[in-house]
């Protein structure tokens, strides 16, 4: 097995094209609770980092029709507050679309206001 080559790249941005970016970057900056900025391109908000811990930056452009076929990326929320989230992130505004329950794990698919799915996930105890 052969060793990779240390990493010369990093995650540091999710882009997301949306009609109402300070709506929806205002959105995600409460649900992650990190500041909101304007982007550094005329037209973008952002949901700045809080350390590294907290994720890539979130770059949102205001487009005047958003293209949901190219939408590739759903992101995955992790707490162990699972009960508490689904309520707190439902009263921001996110819809419930699925639930799943395993023996290990009980993940929702929730949408945000502008459609955009994304995961909240825990993990059961044994």
């Amino acid at each position: 097995m052969t060793v990779p080559a240390p990493a010369r790249v990093s995650f540091a941005a999710l882009n997301i094209d949306c009609t109402d970016s300070d709506a929806l970057a205002g959105f995600w900056g409460k649900v992650l609770g990190r500041p909101v900025s304007p982007g550094k391109v005329a037209g973008d908000t952002a949901v700045d980092v809080a350390g590294p811990e907290s994720g890539p930056r979130m770059i949102f452009h205001t487009v005047p029709v958003v293209d949901t076929a190219s939408h590739g990326f759903r992101p995955v929320l992790v707490t162990e507050y699972y009960a508490e989230e689904i309520e707190r992130l439902t009263g921001l505004g996110a819809k419930p679309v699925n639930e799943v329950s395993l023996p290990e794990l009980r993940w929702t698919t929730l949408a945000d206001p502008a459609g955009n799915e994304f995961e909240l996930v825990t993990w059961l105890s044994a």
